[in-house]
């Protein structure tokens, strides 16, 4: 059985995008570019950026997520699956 996540077809499809250094001081250095603080309510997230529910991190992709993208929250270290949520924008849950 293909995982779908894997086929060539989705991937290429996928917009992407180039990360600066936030400065998110939580993580390795080389890490930070992937990681920024949630600066609230007036904040809006890209279509490559997801908030961890646990820590409240934004966690950003090189690539656009969709639904079912599983992704790692190194701050808390949980393991994250990306869903749609009922406003229709993307949002994580805790996979463990």
């Amino acid at each position: 059985m293909t995982d779908p996540l894997e086929s060539a077809d989705t991937e290429a499809q996928r917009q992407r995008y180039i990360l600066d250094d936030t400065g998110f001081d939580e993580v390795p250095k080389r890490f930070r570019k992937f990681y920024r603080k949630w600066r609230g309510a007036g904040d809006s997230l890209a279509p490559n950026e997801v908030v961890c529910p646990v820590c409240k991190v934004v966690i950003r992709s090189t690539r656009e997520l969709r639904p079912g993208d599983r992704i790692y929250c190194m701050p808390c270290m949980s393991r994250l699956i990306v869903v749609r949520g009922d406003g229709g924008r993307l949002e994580a849950t805790v996979a463990y």
